[in-house]
C-alpha cells in the first residue's frame, strides 16, 4: 500500500434507503491528486446487489447528501455547482436536477423531507437579529465588501473547529418543495442544532405539523461550558419551541418519532458538562410526558441508531473491545443482541426486512453493505443473515496491494486492567526478522482505535513502510466500558502513561521487534501523550506530534470547546483544583528533558488545540537543541484533509521516522 494509494481510495458514504426498500443512494467521493482536489457525487445501487451502482450525479463540484422523497420518486441533495451549497430536486423519472434554495450562506445538511413530500428542513446560518433572508444576505454582502477586516466578538463561542462563528447561527428552515418559499422555524439567538452537533437531528411528527430539532438554550457564554443540549418541538407553521428533554442537565440528541407519533427517542447523556459520558436510548412518552431508559444493561454507549419501520425495534451501533459492532433491542426494552459483529459499522438504515450500513476494516475502506433480518415467527426460520456487500468500489488497487491481518491482542496495565491493542505487521513479513517498531496514540483522549479505515491515521499505511505497528487503547479508550473511560479524566499523565508503558514492554518483547527502534506518534491528545512521554522517557529513537496539547494553561483558555477542559483539568482555570492539575500534568514543565528527535506539526486554523501550542513545543525543542522540525499549516484546522497537504503530511512523517528508525 503506498501513499498514493490512501489518498486515491474512493469514500463511500451516507447510504440512505429508498421508501419502498429497492433502491441505496449514497454519496462517492474520488481525489484527482494533480489538481488537488476530491469530487462527490451521488450514486445509486440496488438494495438486493442485482445490478453495479450508477452515477446519479457528475459534477466537477460537490454533491452529497442524497435523501428520498416520501414517494419515491425524488431525490433531493446538496450541491456546490452554484458556488454554495444549496438544495437541488432530482425527478429520479429523468431529467436534470431543479435548484430549489437561494440563501447568501447556504445549507447545510441534515436534510429531511416532511411526510407528505411537500416541505424539506435543513439548517442555514443567520444573522439571528435579522428577520428574512433578504436581511441575510445584505449583511452577509456587506461584510465581504467592507475594506475594514475585523472580528468584533461579543459572546463565546466565538469559533468552531476551523471557522470563526462571531455574529451568525445555525438556524432550521423549512423549504417548500413546489416554491422554494423558505420560513425559519427556530428564531432567535440560539444554536439550532448547536456546535459540535450540526449533524445532530431533525425529525418531521408522522402527520407533519411539528418538527423536533436540538439546541443549547442556556445562554450566550454559558453554551461555551455546558454541554446541556436538549431536544425541542416547534410547529412547522411557526410558534414557540417547547423543551421535550427539560429533566436532563447533560446532552440530548438525535430526535426520533416513533411511527404513531406517541413517543420520541432520543439518545442522551447523564452527566452535565461531560462530553465523553455513556449514551443511552430515552424513550419520551408525549401525552403521558413521562420518559424510559429503553437499555442499561449491558454498559454500551450507543453511537448511532434506526428504528424499524414499525417502531417496535431499534438498532443501533456501539464501540466494543476495539469495533464498531451492529446491536438491536426491543424499544419495548429487554437487553440487546449482537447483530454483527465490527470492523467499524456506521450509517445503519432499517428497511424491510433487512438493514443497510457501511463497513470497514483496518485493512479495508468502507462499503455499503446488506444484512437480512431474521422473521420474527413463533418458528424461526434458517433464513441467512450474512451481509452481502453492494459496493466494492476500492477493488482496482486493492487486488494489487498485500496487506497484514491485524492482530487483537491485551496486556496488564494499571490496576490490573486489561489493555486491549491491535498489532499491525508489515507485508511480507518474515518472523525471523527484527522490525522496527512504532507506537500510535489515539486522541481523543476518551476515543478508541477500531477495527476501522481511516484517510488520515492508518495503520496498515504505516505498516506498510516496514515497520510493526502497534495502536494501543489504554485508559480513557471507548468501547470498553464507561468506568475505563472516566479513569482518564484528570489524570492525563497517570494510569493511562501505566497502560501504555505495559503495551511498550510487551511489544518489544516479542521476538521480531527491535527494540533499539522505537517510534512514536499521535495527535490532538495522542499528540499530548507523546509530549508527555517524550519529556518523561529516552526509549524512543523518533517522535511525531500533531496538533497535540503542550501547555495545559494556555490551552484551557484558548480552546474553543470549555466543557473539555473544565471537566478533565477540574474546573475553570483560575481555580485551584484546575491549577494543580497544570502543574501535575502539563508537558511543557518537562521539557527540559527531552532528548528524542521530534516532528511537531500544527496548523493555523485549528481552534480545538490552537496553532501556539505546537509553536511552543518547537520552540523549546529548539532552544534545547533537540533535533526537531515543524510543519505548520495555514489552511487545515484539526485535521489535515487537503488532498495535496495530505500527500505532504504523509511524505514528512514518514521521511522522518525513516531517518531515525533506520539501522
Amino acid at each position: 500500500m503506498t501513499i498514493e494509494d490512501n489518498l486515491l481510495t474512493v469514500r463511500v458514504a451516507d447510504p440512505r434507503l429508498s421508501p419502498d426498500g429497492r433502491q441505496v443512494a449514497f454519496v462517492r467521493t474520488t481525489t484527482d491528486l494533480a489538481a488537488g482536489k476530491r469530487d462527490a457525487d451521488v450514486w445509486i445501487v440496488p438494495a438486493d446487489g442485482s445490478s453495479p451502482p450508477r452515477a446519479l450525479t457528475r459534477h466537477e463540484k460537490a454533491d452529497d447528501a442524497p435523501r428520498f422523497s416520501p414517494d419515491g420518486r425524488t431525490l433531493a441533495f446538496v450541491s456546490t455547482r452554484s458556488g454554495t451549497a444549496q438544495v437541488y430536486l432530482l425527478d429520479l423519472g429523468g431529467g436534470e436536477p431543479r435548484k430549489l434554495t437561494d440563501l447568501a450562506a447556504g445549507v447545510q445538511d441534515p436534510l429531511v423531507f416532511s411526510p407528505d413530500g411537500k416541505k424539506l428542513a435543513f439548517v442555514s446560518d443567520v444573522y439571528p437579529d435579522c428577520a428574512d433572508e433578504a436581511c441575510n444576505r445584505k449583511r452577509r454582502e456587506e461584510v465581504e465588501k467592507s475594506p475594514v477586516k475585523v472580528r468584533r466578538l461579543t459572546r463565546l463561542l466565538y469559533r468552531h473547529w476551523d471557522e470563526w462563528r462571531e455574529d451568525v447561527r445555525h438556524h432550521v428552515l423549512v423549504a417548500d418543495v413546489a416554491t422554494g418559499a423558505v420560513t425559519d422555524v427556530t428564531p432567535g439567538d440560539f444554536d439550532s442544532p448547536p456546535h459540535f452537533d450540526e449533524n445532530g437531528g431533525i425529525a418531521f411528527s408522522p402527520d407533519g405539523r411539528e418538527i423536533a430539532f436540538v439546541s443549547n438554550r442556556d445562554g450566550n457564554d454559558t453554551e461555551s461550558w455546558t454541554t446541556n443540549k436538549d431536544v425541542w418541538t416547534v410547529p412547522v407553521a411557526g410558534g414557540t419551541a417547547e423543551k421535550l428533554t427539560a429533566g436532563n442537565p447533560a446532552a440530548d440528541v438525535d430526535p426520533a418519532y416513533t411511527p404513531d407519533g406517541s413517543a420520541i427517542l432520543v439518545r442522551a447523556q447523564r452527566r452535565a458538562g461531560f462530553e465523553a459520558d455513556r449514551w443511552y436510548l430515552d424513550l419520551y412518552d408525549r401525552k403521558a410526558k413521562t420518559k424510559r431508559t429503553v437499555f442499561e444493561d449491558p454498559d454500551l454507549s450507543v453511537s448511532e441508531f434506526s428504528l424499524s419501520r414499525d417502531g417496535k425495534t431499534v438498532y443501533f451501533t456501539a464501540e466494543s473491545e476495539g469495533r464498531g459492532d451492529l446491536f438491536e433491542v426491543s424499544l419495548a426494552g429487554g437487553k440487546p443482541k449482537l447483530l454483527k459483529k465490527g470492523g467499524a459499522i456506521h450509517s445503519v438504515q432499517a428497511g424491510p426486512g433487512f438493514l443497510v450500513f457501511t463497513e470497514a476494516s483496518l485493512t479495508a475502506p468502507p462499503e455499503i453493505s446488506v444484512l437480512p433480518l431474521e422473521e420474527k415467527t413463533a418458528t424461526p426460520t434458517a433464513k441467512s443473515t450474512q451481509a452481502k456487500a453492494l459496493t466494492d468500489e476500492n477493488r482496482s488497487w486493492r487486488k494489487d496491494a498485500s496487506f497484514s491481518t491485524p492482530e487483537s491482542l491485551s496486556t496488564t496495565g494499571a490496576g490490573g486492567a486489561r489493555v486491549q491493542y491491535w498489532l499491525v505487521k508489515p507485508p511480507a513479513f518474515d518472523p525471523a526478522k527484527k522490525y522496527p517498531v512504532v507506537f500510535l496514540i489515539h486522541g481523543g483522549p476518551q476515543g478508541a482505535w477500531e477495527d476501522g479505515w481511516s484517510a488520515r491515521w492508518n495503520p496498515s499505511l504505516w505498516a506498510a513502510q516496514g515497520w510493526v505497528v502497534v495502536a494501543p487503547n489504554p485508559r480513557g479508550s471507548t468501547g470498553f466500558g464507561q468506568k475505563f473511560v472516566d479513569e482518564i479524566s484528570g489524570d492525563w499523565g497517570g494510569k493511562v502513561m501505566t497502560d501504555l508503558d505495559a503495551v511498550f514492554d510487551a511489544v518489544v518483547k516479542m521476538p521480531f521487534v527491535d527494540a533499539s527502534r522505537q517510534g512514536i506518534a499521535g495527535a490532538s491528545y495522542g499528540g499530548y501523550a507523546v509530549d508527555w512521554i517524550i519529556g518523561h522517557t529516552d526509549r524512543f529513537k523518533a517522535a511525531v506530534t500533531h496538533d497535540g496539547v503542550f501547555n495545559l494553561e494556555s490551552m484551557s483558555l484558548a480552546t474553543e470547546e470549555l466543557w473539555f477542559t473544565d471537566w478533565d483539568f477540574a474546573g475553570v482555570p483560575w481555580g485551584a483544583k484546575a491549577r494543580e492539575q497544570f502543574a501535575k500534568w502539563s508537558p511543557h514543565l518537562f521539557a527540559d528533558r527531552i532528548k528524542t528527535p521530534t516532528l511537531v506539526i500544527t496548523n493555523e486554523k485549528d481552534f480545538r488545540v490552537p496553532v501556539d501550542q505546537g509553536l511552543q513545543l518547537f520552540t523549546a525543542l529548539r532552544r534545547r537543541g533537540v533535533p526537531s522540525e515543524a510543519l505548520v499549516f495555514p489552511d487545515e484546522g484539526h485535521w489535515v484533509l487537503k488532498p495535496l497537504n495530505s500527500k505532504k503530511w504523509h511524505e514528512a512523517v514518514f521521511g522522518w521516522m525513516k531517518k531515525y528508525l533506520a539501522k
